[in-house]
């Protein structure tokens, strides 16, 4: 196990930025478990120990700070739990080199997320039939890539509140972290009951992760958030484009090339 400690810096620094930028650690984490080698399913569900322990954190950490709409992020994250059902048990049958194109992608919108999160900030809007239909279909769907991909849903929860239904982004972040607690939770029980995870390895990264949480939500009243863009966006392209060159090699290896 000592040779597995440095499973929980991992988490911790995952924390950190999963925590400031309200997406959750898996951003970081999946990459990385995917360059050691780990199969779809196991990176996904380790990945959501660290996610479900960076969103307690957070949690806590902004419930103190009075930023979090419970109302909203109570109603989000009980919609999401069917959709993780359902992303568990498809992670088990994908194939690694198409997980690794999938996230790729998933990391790309990522980078454009964070880069024009602060663009898309809208006046306050009034509920519509239409917005709760929309609503809930993106919650499900929010939560079917949580817990296919390990990564929390924050991509498709942040956007949704701060575009469609018009809350500051001040308080979006903080209300997807106790959505992504909801998302995250169900997805480890599936998972578990699966047998994905590795116990050991995933523990060491909520470890890091819940100490990360707290330390990201402290750091986010204060580091300048242009700065944290650009070092989170080359991060996760360059894991990005890291996870699809891998998937060229993985397919001309296969065909012998």
């Amino acid at each position: 196990m000592i040779d597995q400690l440095w499973f929980i810096l991992l988490g911790f620094v995952a924390g950190i930025l999963g925590s400031m930028i309200g997406l959750g650690g898996g951003i970081i984490l999946v990459p990385a478990l995917t360059f050691l080698g780990f199969p779809p399913a196991t990176a996904a569900s380790n990945s959501l120990f660290g996610a479900l322990s960076n969103a307690v954190a957070s949690t806590i950490s902004y419930s103190r700070q009075k930023r979090i709409v419970y109302s909203l992020g109570l109603k989000l994250g009980l919609l999401s739990i069917p959709g993780t059902v359902l992303g568990a048990f498809l992670s088990t049958a994908i194939a690694p080199d198409i997980f690794k194109i999938l996230f790729g992608f998933v990391l790309i919108a990522s980078a454009v997320y964070i880069f024009v999160r602060k663009k898309i900030e809208t006046a306050e809007k009034t509920f519509s039939i239409q917005m709760m239909i929309f609503a809930v279909s993106a919650s499900f769907f929010a939560g079917l890539i949580s817990a296919f991909f390990g990564i929390g849903g924050g991509i498709i929860f942040v956007p949704l509140m701060v575009v469609g239904m018009g809350m500051a982004m001040k308080k979006a972040a903080p209300t997807s972290q106790l959505i992504l607690l909801f998302s995250s939770l169900s997805g480890v029980i599936i998972h578990s009951i699966l047998g994905h995870p590795d116990f050991i390895q995933a523990g060491l990264l909520a470890i890091g992760s819940f100490v990360g949480g707290l330390v990201g939500a402290r750091l986010s009243l204060d580091v300048k958030e242009r700065y944290l863009q650009i070092i989170v966006s080359v991060v996760i392209l360059v894991a990005a484009g890291k996870l699809f060159v891998d998937s060229l090699n993985d397919n001309l290896n296969f065909f012998g090339f």
